[in-house]
């Protein structure tokens, strides 16, 4: 144990609404999640039971520093990330392409997995958007995502559903973002063997989803990020329809950029070869 405290039984829920009562040694035991420690949370009712608490504390007792109200919705919830490899690339890719695309406008947030709390006071009242974007609301570092403090939900999220996710994607978790007031929620099936079609867009109309309709050659339109979404062959891409052209990682447009470079500075030596063989020839 990191260390211990003492409370009354009723303080155990009500400051640690996580703990959970353990018979063999006749105490509550609780995470601390920032700190990823463990808190024995000695209850007493007697004064005899008291005495015997208070012996082994003044062995075991470290001190710690008292937590306020914000510590009780945690930063994780010990679920992994994604299901398989191909989800967790695909999101992390997705999550790339958003990121560069909205880099240089400073109201928009992009971000993936963050612990989303939407009811003030209860701490089982999340959600972990796979991919997630809010306009004007800031770039600032969040460790958490309450929307009562950021005023507003996301204006977009993603899911990448799978075999064990689909169910809820297609059913309380939509229900739950269309109460939550999120404008636009998508689906991407990376397997392609749950959903009915393995990209879905749906837009929020008078408090329900209604799916988009997709575009002729398949594209799927966002109106809130201004941007289309389509099936590619090994995966899922992202369309520009101002520009006509895909969205791409910082990877990819490093890369770009670098061959633009090579390719002017290799016709620039070319040109600079041939204006030194001219005086030589004459």
């Amino acid at each position: 144990m990191s260390y211990i405290q003492m409370l009354s039984p009723k303080k155990c829920f009500t400051e640690y609404p996580y703990a959970f009562l353990s018979k063999r040694v006749s105490c509550f035991i609780s995470i601390d999640v920032y700190l990823e420690k463990e808190i024995l949370l000695i209850p007493f009712h007697t004064n005899n039971q008291r005495d015997k608490t208070m012996t082994y504390t003044k062995r075991q007792y470290i001190p710690y520093a008292p937590t306020d109200e914000s510590d009780i919705y945690p930063e994780l919830d010990g679920a992994p990330l994604a299901e398989t490899e191909r989800h967790l690339r695909a999101i992390f890719r997705m999550l790339d392409m958003l990121e560069t695309y909205f880099a240089e406008i400073d109201d928009v947030y992009v971000w993936s997995n963050m612990m989303m709390y939407y009811e003030k006071g209860n701490p089982r009242a999340y959600v972990k958007p796979d991919i997630f974007v809010s306009h004007g609301i800031g770039k600032h570092e969040r460790r958490i995502y309450k929307v009562w403090e950021e005023g507003k939900p996301p204006d977009f999220i993603m899911e990448f559903a799978s075999k064990s996710t689909y169910g809820n994607d297609l059913g309380g978790k939509k229900d739950l973002y269309a109460t939550m007031g999120v404008t636009e929620y998508f689906l991407y099936d990376p397997y392609r063997t749950c959903l009915p079609t393995p990209l879905m867009g749906f837009r929020l109309v008078d408090g329900d989803y209604v799916e988009i309709p997709p575009l002729s050659d398949g594209r799927v339109t966002s109106e809130t990020l201004n941007l289309e979404f389509v099936l590619q062959d090994d995966g899922i891409g992202v369309y520009i329809p101002m520009k006509q052209e895909c969205l791409k990682t910082r990877a990819e447009k490093e890369a770009e950029a670098r061959k633009k470079v090579e390719k002017e500075l290799a016709e620039l030596r070319e040109k600079l070869k041939q204006f030194e063989e001219e005086p030589a020839k004459s």
